[in-house]
């Protein structure tokens, strides 16, 4: 990585010379060079060509963006909404993690712009103008574009405003004065104002600033204040509007799970590397195939081999990979829309389960079966999470594990010392998503076309469980697939990685010769 020499002082470079006598400072940002000449100033100014792009078409999701923020709009009229992107955050002295932007930001306009803000003014008829502030093209007469460390030459080039309206369908301002002009708006209109909190603490301040109730105190550290009220619900509403996915997200949610199943087929192809190195191989070789066809990983992936694979987050991937063991992997590849796979399963090593593997694979597979079968419109949402909960109890009672009755198990819910996680949760932007829905409008409502969801029972048995006989010990099974609410019942979006032992084996077969 290329260390920023650049001096500090972006706007005016003269200014950056050092107090005489002042030595560099090396391995500071920004320490190496620390003064401009007016020379090379002056030289940096000019002979840069016009690179503006003229024949930009809109993105794809920019008329199913202005949908949803229409839909906003009428949830709440006459009222300013503010979503931020987010900024960078620092992992490391001078350096970044990479930017992710707020899903709540990148639902309402395709954008992926750091410290992007998007702004609805409310106007007299109840609707809303929509603005998306942006950071625009670096001007090459004030040297921003050399000298500040995110500047063009530094991280690559941006879009110009003109070019962002072209992609986007709506107007978009310099983010520089988007508190100057929130300020305006605000004396003009004080209407009630809402912004999704915790993305950007600048904006936040700066609103803080403009509206009294914002800086009052809480009397109960329990009870919200009232602009935290308005945050909170503009927040749920926001999470709510993810829950039905439209057509263009269904096709996203599908090109994710397509790359996923190619890149768990690079991991079988390499399996003899991982048994020779470690559970990062696996890792990196799922990373490659999301890197390449897609943005990232959605999440952290969970490469958990022998008994790691009875840690339900395993995610420091660091352990051995063994035959005779079982690999569960639980990896998704992100689009570079930013929409996430999320798809578990859990592979024999050398290709072949033994007889106790098979035995609690194929209860996992009986229970998953069971919760899919419960998919469909009009279902309630906790139905197949039930029907597989109860598959698995039954099982632990069959084997002599639990001896009770089934119904009692249940009621008590003693099946869940090893199969502890739900069995599903909504899929999208995030992959845990619409977590700031009301309990009303997700875990306690009915299912309806276009939900995108996962369903993955799992069944773990401790390495040091000694209520469970020890040839169970260190075991660890869970199936997991994303499945799309249809008009008619439900399709499995992953479906292109076999599910059941005997294919998963017979596919296994297929790869290693």
């Amino acid at each position: 990585m290329t260390q920023d020499r650049t001096p500090a002082a972006a706007e005016n470079p003269e200014s950056a010379a050092p107090d005489e006598g002042e030595q560099p400072i090396k391995g500071r940002k920004n320490g190496l060079y620390p003064e401009v000449s007016e020379e090379l100033a002056e030289l940096m100014k000019s002979g840069w060509g016009d690179t503006e792009l003229h024949d930009l078409q809109p993105i794809e999701q920019a008329p199913y963006a202005a949908e949803r923020r229409a839909a906003l709009s009428a949830r709440f009229p006459g009222e300013r909404l503010v979503v931020p992107a987010g900024n960078l955050r620092v992992r490391s002295n001078d350096c970044d993690f990479p930017f992710r932007p707020s899903s709540e930001y990148v639902h309402l306009t395709g954008d992926q712009t750091q410290d992007a803000v998007l702004v609805l003014e409310p106007r007299a008829d109840g609707g809303h103008d929509a603005t998306a502030y942006l950071l625009p093209r670096s001007d090459r007469e004030n040297g921003e574009f050399w000298l500040d460390g995110q500047g063009e030459l530094w991280v690559g080039r941006r879009h110009s405003l003109g070019e962002a309206e072209r992609l986007l369908g709506l107007e978009c301002r310099d983010v520089r004065k988007a508190a100057e002009e929130l300020a305006a708006a605000v004396a003009a209109n004080p209407a009630p104002t809402r912004i999704v909190r915790h993305y950007d603490a600048a904006l936040e301040a700066a609103l803080g600033e403009l509206e009294a109730d914002r800086s009052e105190q809480r009397t109960d550290p329990d009870t919200l204040s009232a602009a935290e009220q308005r945050d909170d619900e503009l927040k749920v509403f926001l999470s709510e509007l993810r829950l039905v996915k439209d057509d263009w997200e269904v096709g996203q949610l599908q090109a994710a799970c397509d790359s996923t199943v190619r890149g768990f087929t690079d991991v079988v192809r390499e399996l003899a590397q991982a048994v020779a190195t470690s559970e990062r191989w696996i890792e990196g070789t799922f990373w490659r195939r999301a890197r390449v066809e897609g943005n990232d990983v959605g999440y952290g992936s969970i490469c958990a081999a022998g008994p790691h694979a009875t840690t339900l987050h395993w995610v420091r991937n660091d352990g051995e990979v063994r035959p005779g063991e079982l690999l569960l992997l639980d990896a998704g590849v992100e689009t570079h829309t930013l929409y996430t796979a999320d798809v578990t399963r859990t592979l024999p090593i050398d290709g072949t389960f033994t007889a106790l593997q098979r035995r609690i694979y194929d209860a996992v597979y009986d229970a998953q079966e069971a919760g899919i079968a419960a998919v469909r419109p009009g279902a309630r949402y906790r139905d197949f999470h039930e029907a597989a909960q109860r598959v698995l109890a039954e099982r632990l009672v069959e084997w002599g594990l639990l001896d009770l009755a089934v119904e009692k198990v249940l009621e008590l819910g003693l099946q869940r010392r090893w199969t502890l996680h739900g069995t599903g949760h909504m899929l999208g932007l995030d992959v845990h998503d619409c977590a700031q829905a009301r309990t009303e409008s997700y875990v306690d409502a009915v299912l309806e076309p276009g939900m995108v969801l996962t369903v993955e029972p799992g069944l773990y048995f401790q390495a040091d469980d000694l209520t469970v006989p020890e040839e169970y010990r260190g075991i660890g099974v869970r199936i997991e697939d994303d499945i799309l609410v249809t008009a008619d019942g439900n399709r499995n979006l992953s479906a292109g990685l076999p599910r059941r032992a005997d294919e998963v084996e017979q596919w296994m077969r297929g790869l290693a010769g």
